[in-house]
């Protein structure tokens, strides 16, 4: 019954009896002026022709603009250096954010879940959504700084979304959360990293290419998978990846490999360009958190799928 995946029908049946969760979408539809169900699927080309927000810091110089804002003045210095760049590079590192007991508490809490068989895994090697079975772990999510300093970076309230638990290297090729975790406007989601262990060249380390945030989103259009009114486009998500590999080398981007140490956050901007290297010694772990957190206010879809977001 696989094939009834390529169909925009099957996605929405299932949608239907999720209304509690869609809804949220439905005020947005409206502003819009998009006349969609809850349940419809939906797309970048349902926006072709719709103007959305730009927001504050892809259009103004955070370097500039930044420090005159009022919640950038209550973070600590070291934070405020971190985030500066944030319009030029797409990302900012929090070097030490959390102390090593943190850390410890953090991969004692996930070794539990794994052992109590409570991890729920998917795609081999992601522990998805811990944050719903452990309030340290939501604790984390929801940290005062973190949230406020996500909220400057959007200027907006955010919410979380996921959080998705490692122990080994990812390996995925380069790639924008904006294909996976799409808004309208665009821009309007932020992610974190967080490195629960030293990081070393041999584990598969986390790699970004500095200001590619800067460059086009790539949506299905980009790499000929729109579809039809009745199913899905019928590349495979290895045609997206063949296309962010193309634009990587057209535009020369310089790759950058995150050594982080225990402790260290990358916050990245949501079409900053991004993957997992290659774990060249298989006995290596690479223990670390994502959390993925959207804006308010946005309406919320998975571009591939077009299914609307179940928050």
């Amino acid at each position: 019954m696989s094939f009834l995946r390529n169909y925009k029908v099957a996605y929405q049946i299932y949608n239907f009896f999720k209304k509690d969760q869609l809804v949220h979408n439905l005020p947005l539809y409206k502003k819009y002026g998009l006349k969609k169900k809850y349940f419809s699927s939906i797309s970048s080309e349902d926006f072709k022709d719709i103007h959305g927000e730009v927001n504050k810091f892809d259009r103004l110089d955070s370097k500039i603009e930044m420090p005159k804002d009022p919640a950038f003045q209550q973070l600590e210095p070291k934070i405020q250096n971190a985030l500066l760049n944030w319009s030029r590079d797409g990302y900012a590192i929090l070097e030490s954010f959390l102390s090593s007991e943190q850390v410890d508490q953090i991969n004692k809490e996930v070794d539990t879940m794994i052992d109590k068989k409570e991890a729920n895994w998917r795609y081999r090697n992601k522990i998805m959504f811990a944050i719903n079975r452990s309030k340290l772990l939501k604790g984390i999510a929801h940290h005062p700084i973190i949230i406020s300093t996500l909220e400057l970076l959007l200027s907006r309230k955010v919410s979380v979304f996921q959080s998705i638990n490692f122990l080994t290297g990812s390996q995925q090729r380069t790639h924008s959360d904006s294909i996976h975790m799409t808004t309208f406007p665009y821009g309007n989601l932020i992610a974190i990293w967080i490195a629960l262990e030293d990081i070393t060249p041999d584990c598969g380390p986390l790699h970004y290419y500095p200001g590619s945030h800067n460059l086009p989103y790539i949506m299905n259009a980009d790499f000929g998978n729109v579809g039809t009114a009745l199913k899905l486009g019928n590349k495979t998500y290895e045609a997206y990846e063949d296309k962010i590999e193309e634009i990587v080398s057209r535009e020369k981007l310089e790759k950058k490999v995150f050594l982080a140490k225990k402790g260290d956050i990358l916050i990245w901007h949501p079409n900053l360009l991004h993957g997992g290297d290659a774990v060249t010694n298989p006995d290596s772990s690479r223990k670390s958190m994502v959390l993925h957190y959207y804006a308010d206010d946005c309406i919320c879809f998975h571009e591939v799928t077009q299914r609307p977001t179940l928050k």
